[in-house]
Formats: C-alpha cells, sequence, structure tokens
C-alpha cells in the first residue's frame, strides 16, 4: 500500500511530513472474486485506491438490471465525488478478480483539500476525466458499432489522466471486457480478433497488449455512417 501511495500523482505535490500524515491514518482491505467492495446507498466514508486487482463500478434497477459504468484497476482512485457532496454512494464496486484496496479515510481527504493546492488540482484533473470518460462511453453506446465500443472501452481503461502508469499489458479477460462494454464474451471475442488482425491490440495468454492506442481511441470502423448533423 506505501508503495502505490507514494507513486500515485497527488502525493508528489505533498511534503515528506505530510505524506507520512497520511500514510498513517490509511488502512488496506483485500476482497475475494466477486466480493462487494463498496455497495449503493452506503455513507461514504473513505477515499479508495486499488493497490492491485481489478474491479467494476455499476449501477442496478430494482427490477435487478444491471449496467456497467466503467473498470477499475490498479492505481486509480474513486469515490471523491460521494465525498465532496456528503452524499450516500450511487454505485456498486465488485471485485473482478482478488483485489486489494487502500482506503483514505474522510478526515485525511478533507485535510488535504483544505491545506494542499497540488491535491486539489489533481482531484480537479480527476473529475474532468471522469466527465470525458462518462461523456465518451454515453457517445459510443449510442453511436459506435459493437467493435467500436470494445476498442473505446479497452482504450478508456488507459487513460493517462486516471491510469497514469498503466502498463501496455492488460490482465483482463473477454468476460470482465464483456461486462465494462455491455457485449456478450462471444461478441467480445470476434470484436478482438478484429482489433488483433488491424495490429491495435496483441491477445496473450492471461489478456491483452496494447500496440496502438491512439488507434484504439479512433476506431470507429462500420459504425452507423449516417452524415452528422450540423449546425447552419
Amino acid at each position: 500500500m506505501e508503495d502505490m501511495v507514494r507513486k500515485s500523482r497527488w502525493a508528489a505535490g505533498l511534503s515528506p511530513a505530510d505524506l507520512e500524515h497520511v500514510l498513517g491514518s490509511m488502512q488496506e482491505r483485500q476482497f475475494a472474486r466477486g466480493a462487494c467492495i463498496a455497495r449503493a446507498g452506503q455513507r461514504v466514508e473513505h477515499w479508495m485506491g486499488l493497490i492491485d486487482g481489478f474491479a467494476k463500478m455499476s449501477v442496478a434497477s430494482e427490477e435487478g438490471r444491471v449496467s456497467t459504468l466503467t473498470g477499475v484497476s490498479h492505481g486509480v482512485w474513486f469515490g471523491e465525488g460521494s465525498l465532496f457532496k456528503h452524499e450516500a454512494r450511487r454505485y456498486d464496486v465488485f471485485a473482478l478478480r482478488p483485489t486489494r484496496v487502500a482506503l483514505m479515510p474522510r478526515r485525511t481527504f478533507e485535510w488535504l483539500r483544505g491545506t494542499s493546492v497540488p491535491f486539489n488540482h489533481y482531484l480537479q484533473d480527476l473529475l474532468n476525466a471522469r466527465l470525458s470518460l462518462f461523456i465518451g462511453a454515453l457517445e459510443h453506446e449510442r453511436l459506435l458499432d459493437t467493435d467500436a465500443r470494445v476498442a473505446n472501452c479497452l482504450a478508456s481503461l488507459f487513460n493517462p489522466d486516471l491510469y497514469p502508469d498503466a502498463p501496455r499489458f492488460l490482465e483482463v479477460g473477454q468476460v470482465e471486457i464483456g461486462l465494462l462494454a455491455n457485449v456478450s464474451r462471444q461478441r467480445v471475442n470476434v470484436a478482438l480478433q478484429r482489433l488483433q488482425a488491424l495490429q491495435l491490440i496483441r491477445l496473450e495468454k492471461r489478456g491483452l497488449t496494447v500496440l496502438d492506442l491512439g488507434g484504439l481511441v479512433n476506431y470507429k470502423a462500420n459504425d452507423t455512417g449516417a452524415p452528422p448533423v450540423r449546425c447552419a
């Protein structure tokens, strides 16, 4: 946990004494595959960061329908919005594989907000990145075909503002990608094979390696084909 915190972008702006104070307040928890890391409706008392593992944020209706919002991999911090607004969490977080999580108490989070300008700048950049992520996800869901949705789902897991130190190899399975892209596992397999044929990714035994991140970001093959509506 300490190594992950020290490597976090927000920690670089803290003095050694302040960083030690933060580390002294934090806890670590472990979650098995399938376990609920955080539940919708619960009061939020911690800012969370993934030390290792992989998780998903999702929402569910009263009828049991589930929609995945995004994936969360190692090095990512989340939950700041609910801490800002002092509201209950609005989404569930589930571990898709064994996962370790760092927990920063609310009092430490608020102390950093009140004393550290670099920390506040980091939060501003993080919130802007999340807004761009969800706007993009909505656009892809409505306008792009399945292959492009899978490509953009993978690209989102390498967003430099959310995943600044993400390696190009991602240990992720087709079922997990399907959950994140809201696509069946069988259809994910077809999309991955096409992306590999275009040399955008290379499929590995336990995941995939991104060969062309820009190509994934801009992939729009077989989209709606309709001309854009432009203002006069």
